[in-house]
């Protein structure tokens, strides 16, 4: 049991290693390049465009294959979401996720690539992203509950 989790753990560092080296080699932890793409009414820049394409076909393929299979290569369970509806959280969630990236030019993911590197934006970022969680936390919290 204690080498399966060792595997499982240098496994999920190799992923995420690979996943912050192409997030940095795509420009997609350089917010002026994220902002340049989003400004479709300027001198807008495409070229993340490829990238998210990229990641969507192979994205689809992983999940085509995985669907049909009763366990991951690791032989771990697959936990697939169970929640299909739109709901106003995950549409107010989504809204403030967009206007984040488009105010920023970060989203979590290249923000910790950023953290990793030492950069004080990225370091800024995440703060605040852990800050506003934790709102959300408040907020949804029904009164009695700690």
């Amino acid at each position: 049991m204690i080498k399966q989790h060792w595997f499982l753990s240098l496994s999920a560092f190799i992923c995420g290693l690979l996943f912050g080296l192409g997030l940095l080699m795509a420009g997609m932890a350089n917010p002026a390049k994220v902002l340049g793409f989003l400004d479709i009414a300027g001198l807008w820049d495409p070229s993340l465009a490829l990238v998210m394409v990229g990641g969507i076909v192979v994205a689809f393929i992983a999940f085509t294959l995985s669907k049909k299979m009763p366990q991951s290569l690791l032989n771990t369970k697959f936990h697939w979401p169970e929640a299909t509806a739109i709901t106003r959280p995950l549409l107010a969630g989504s809204a403030l996720f967009g206007l984040g990236w488009g105010l920023v030019g970060l989203c979590p993911g290249p923000a910790l690539v950023l953290a990793g590197t030492g950069s004080v934006e990225g370091l800024i970022f995440i703060v605040f992203m852990l800050m506003g969680m934790q709102l959300v936390d408040l907020i949804q919290r029904k009164p009695g509950q700690a």
